[in-house]
């Protein structure tokens, strides 16, 4: 994550902006999905963030441990109850290592997508598995490229529009680069957040995963195990790291 992008003031309001991902509804079936494939080994998030997936997982008898680019995100991870209690390590998800293997490794939220280039998703898939036992699941959460819904010839397509909030995406067709722009007004001031993003397709993601020996296992339209068709906006998938076979005598 860009320290530009993930300041102390946006870590600060990080929870409030992003409360619709906190409700029952959105945050409960993510949960239950993650425990069932962690199957009650440890865990560890990419991108962990303020520990929004992190702590209900770990209420559910989960060891979770997290990796956090941003010293602001992890700053605000550390401030909650047990926060300081839990393996966090500041550091880039494509490099840092910590020295224990896991059942499950999961990057929620799109967060893939703040890797901007294809090779750091790659080196993303490959850190990913060195930190999985043999068996071990690695599970994204990631939006699906809307570009059938930009129209020829234009970059740019609003995503809300509300009475304090607009957004909308501008799009860099060749580099699959995506900026999310949020321009919000509380008590009359007004202020603005740029997301940027690299866009990345399931094919692509399939790919990244074989390169790291990883291989797909499931593919579900959300965590509630909806199926994924061409018409899905995202999607939930799981590689699996192999299990070595028996050497024969």
């Amino acid at each position: 994550m860009d320290p530009d992008v993930w300041t102390q003031q946006v870590a600060r309001a990080y929870d409030e902006s992003s409360a619709h991902m906190y409700v029952p509804e959105v945050l409960d079936p993510a949960v239950d999905f993650l425990a069932r494939r962690a199957g009650g080994g440890p865990a560890l998030e990419f991108a962990v963030g303020t520990g929004r997936v992190a702590f209900p997982l770990s209420r559910r008898g989960i060891r979770v441990a997290g990796i956090e680019k941003s010293e602001p995100m992890a700053a605000e991870f550390r401030r909650k109850p047990g926060g300081r209690d839990m393996d966090l390590v500041v550091g880039d998800m494509t490099a840092v290592r910590i020295p224990r293997q896991f059942s499950l490794v999961y990057l929620v939220y799109n967060a893939i997508t703040c890797l901007l280039s294809q090779d750091e998703q790659v080196a993303c898939f490959r850190n990913a598995a060195a930190h999985l036992e043999q068996g071990g699941r690695f599970v994204i959460e990631v939006f699906v490229p809307e570009l059938q819904r930009l129209p020829p010839g234009e970059t740019a397509r609003p995503f809300h529009i509300g009475a304090a909030h607009v957004g909308f995406d501008t799009y860099d067709l060749v580099d699959q680069h995506v900026v999310s722009h949020h321009h919000t007004i509380v008590d009359g001031q007004g202020s603005t957040f740029l997301s940027p993003h690299r866009y990345v397709w399931p094919a692509e993601l399939d790919l990244m995963a074989a390169l790291a020996g990883l291989r797909l296992t499931e593919r579900h339209a959300d965590w509630s195990g909806t199926p994924f068709t061409a018409s899905s906006r995202s999607h939930v998938s799981v590689w699996q790291k192999p299990c070595d076979p028996p050497v024969s005598h």
